[in-house]
């Protein structure tokens, strides 16, 4: 009896040490686990996929948003930078202007001394020594100031024996003249005077009428006295 205990646990030991040296088959689970980790891979890969199209369409829309402002930018600061050069080149002209201004009023201001010593050195004649050396002082003074308006620009008008130009001239009289053709100056009764080629100041002139004014008007006069006298005569008759 004792001897079929130790046979059934002879067996026994037996049975396990079989159990043990059968194989296990784990091929299963590692392709199981294989198996997740790519659809794992799969699904991160379609999900990075989709990150990035949708990444990349956002780039896209903001990069065509960035282009419209960079253009919309681009045509404002051109339209500014062209309005602050007219305002500069306006304000340059606007100065200009005010200069000239300026310039021309304390010119003008200045011209009656000049045409004064022009009268003075016209009309008056000095005969004895004392008379010619105050001649000659003003007369130099005279000069003085010619050059002094020289320098600032200002230059005398010739006008005698050119035609008439409003913008240039100021009639003041008008006389017949044989020597002069019709519009033509015949006489400077004041100077006028340019500023940098522009009008500082009209000159005063006397223009000519031409040659057959006064013939036309003298046959005018003769054919109406003429026409006065034959109707006396034709009324005398009549009674």
């Amino acid at each position: 009896m004792i001897e079929n205990q130790s046979d059934n646990i002879g067996n026994k030991e037996d049975d396990l040490s079989n159990q043990d040296n059968i194989p296990v088959d784990n091929s299963t689970a590692e392709d199981q686990t294989v198996e997740k980790e790519i659809l794992s891979s799969q699904n991160t890969e379609v999900i990075n996929t989709e990150d990035l199209k949708n990444t990349i369409s956002n780039n896209d829309a903001r990069l065509e948003q960035l282009e419209r402002e960079h253009e919309t930018l681009k045509n404002q600061y051109v339209r500014i930078s062209a309005d602050f050069e007219n305002f500069r080149k306006r304000q340059s002209r606007d100065q200009d202007d005010l200069k000239i201004q300026l310039v021309s009023k304390s010119l003008t201001a200045i011209l009656p001394i000049v045409d004064n010593f022009e009268r003075a050195r016209q009309q008056l004649k000095p005969e004895s020594e004392e008379a010619q050396a105050l001649h000659r002082s003003y007369q130099g003074l005279y000069k003085q100031l010619v050059e002094v308006l020289k320098q600032q620009g200002v230059a005398p008008m010739r006008v005698l024996g050119q035609q008439f130009d409003p913008n240039l001239h100021e009639a003041v009289l008008k006389e017949p003249s044989e020597n002069f053709k019709e519009d033509f100056i015949m006489e400077e009764l004041q100077r006028g005077y340019h500023l940098d080629g522009k009008v500082l100041r009209h000159a005063l002139v006397k223009v000519s009428m031409g040659p057959g004014k006064q013939n036309s008007q003298e046959e005018l006069e003769k054919d109406t006295v003429e026409g006065e006298i034959d109707s006396e005569d034709n009324t005398s008759e009549d009674v």
